[in-house]
């Protein structure tokens, strides 16, 4: 049967002209940010509100319990003084220092863990248990060991943290298919080779939920050690938020309490950034789907 050169060309043209086609433009930047943030500022009007209603409902005395304009008031004051900022450097340095030695201790505790069996049996289920206890159950010995000083804090974020993280990374090996590994021990890959190009990069997703969850914890363990361990000439969130409450300034306590709120959503959603990122890379999630 005879083929018209003419029509081929035709529906090859058409063929070439769809491969060519550009994908149609994502949301632009200012249209994904806002999508991003606008349930947030849904949910926090509605604490707000909820809040003024009580404030009117008379269930406390103002004193005790004082309206949104008062608190937001008593902020607007706060941060045009020094002596605020000083309080939220020691407070950060702090977090970011027991962040970083617990991501340090519980990479090093997961990949020990995940690689010998002997030490997941040991203490696998410790490192568990070690995440369930409540990190101000660690503070009597904390100060027993260290006194009122800068590493019973950080003592107690990095087991607050720790295992957390170990966790994660944990839960990440474990989830890898096992048809990556084999596909690794084809290609000729070592034990070290196949747990830096195979497992722990397979492993991210999860690990990034394990460091966000991490965090959450770092920053619980800093708050609650800032309050019982007071240092002198060291004014931190925690420290100015127990001597309002020493003072009975709710104002000023609320106000500390809205920082230190503010600051753990700022950085989990950097976090969740991340966790979206990865996942999305690595084909878990509809790219359609992520803001």
């Amino acid at each position: 049967m005879a083929v018209d050169a003419s029509r081929l060309d035709a529906e090859f043209a058409g063929l070439d002209a769809l491969e060519a086609q550009e994908a149609p433009p994502g949301p632009g930047l200012l249209r994904r940010a806002w999508t991003g943030l606008w349930p947030k500022l849904a949910a926090i009007g509605i604490v707000v509100a909820v809040w003024q209603a009580v404030v009117w409902a008379g269930l406390k005395d103002p004193w005790v319990l004082p309206g949104p304009a008062a608190v937001f008031d008593e902020l607007s004051s706060l941060v045009t003084q020094g002596s605020f900022w000083t309080a939220v450097g020691v407070t950060m340095r702090r977090a970011a220092t027991g962040y970083v030695l617990a991501v340090a201790i519980g990479v090093v505790i997961g990949v020990l863990v995940a690689r010998f069996k002997l030490l997941r049996t040991a203490v696998g289920s410790l490192i568990t248990g070690l995440q369930t206890m409540p990190s101000i159950a660690w503070f009597p010995l904390a100060i027993l060991l260290f006194g009122l000083k800068e590493s019973a804090i950080l003592f107690v974020v990095v087991l607050g943290a720790a295992p957390s993280i170990a966790n994660g990374l944990l839960t990440g090996v474990d989830s890898v298919p096992p048809a990556l590994v084999r596909c690794g021990r084809v290609l000729g890959a070592g034990s070290v080779d196949m747990y830096r190009f195979v497992i722990l990069p397979a492993s991210l997703p999860s690990f990034i939920g394990g460091l966000k969850q991490g965090w959450a914890f770092a920053w619980r363990s800093l708050m609650a050690g800032e309050i019982f361990v007071i240092i002198a000439r060291r004014p931190s969130l925690g420290a100015n938020l127990q001597f309002a409450r020493d003072i009975s300034d709710a104002r000023g306590l609320l106000a500390h309490m809205v920082v230190i709120l503010v600051v753990g959503i700022l950085v989990d959603s950097v976090f969740g950034r991340a966790e979206r990122s990865v996942r999305r890379r690595w084909g878990l999630v509809d790219v359609a789907d992520v803001p």
